[in-house]
């Protein structure tokens, strides 16, 4: 199937939901941010201490950017810093965050619809989303967040799960969603 027609079968979808699902509704309130001019120690402490992967990245108040556990590997892999002879623990405690965050961060707004935003998601192959209003961070929509309001939205949720055979990778399992019915 092409992907346009892909794409016009995906759009007649997206049109008979009976309602709009603003992102608003879904995202993560507040968002945890972080200073432009903070370290990459502080950025990396406060995704520990939160269990969270991305950062929106402010200046003033304002969004800038955004940071990511995988901007963070970068800094800490990249063997151009490592010749100087610096120490890992060295480069996150000397790098501030404007200097590793991503400067092109897409951006939504409350109002947008949900399945907008998850479809930018996958477009675009980003795992979080800030959501700004008057250019303040109000929110983040992430994958999770995602997730979380497909399953909350599915009529039917897991109803069983049963154990295949053991292979000699392992236990495998099968997620037992009750079965369609066909008219």
């Amino acid at each position: 199937m092409s992907a346009a027609r892909r794409a016009a079968r995906i759009d007649k979808n997206m049109a008979s939901w009976p309602k709009p699902l603003p992102v608003r509704d879904w995202m993560a309130k507040p968002a945890v941010t972080i200073e432009a001019n903070a370290t990459c120690r502080e950025a990396v402490d406060s995704m520990k201490a939160r269990a969270i992967r991305h950062l929106p990245v402010v200046d003033r108040g304002r969004l800038v950017g955004i940071l990511t556990d995988r901007d963070l590997r970068h800094v800490l892999l990249d063997p151009a810093l490592h010749e100087g002879l610096e120490p890992a623990a060295q480069i996150v405690e000397n790098r501030i965050v404007r200097e590793v965050m991503t400067w092109a961060v897409i951006a939504v707004g409350p109002q947008t619809d949900l399945r907008q935003a998850a479809r930018l998601m996958q477009e675009q192959k980003i795992g979080a989303l800030p959501v700004v209003d008057a250019g303040r961070v109000v929110g983040i929509l992430t994958e999770r967040d995602v997730l979380r309001a497909f399953a909350a939205l599915t009529p039917q949720g897991v109803t069983r799960v049963k154990q295949l055979e053991v292979n000699e990778s392992g236990d495998a399992y099968e997620y037992g969603f009750a079965r369609p019915e066909f008219s």
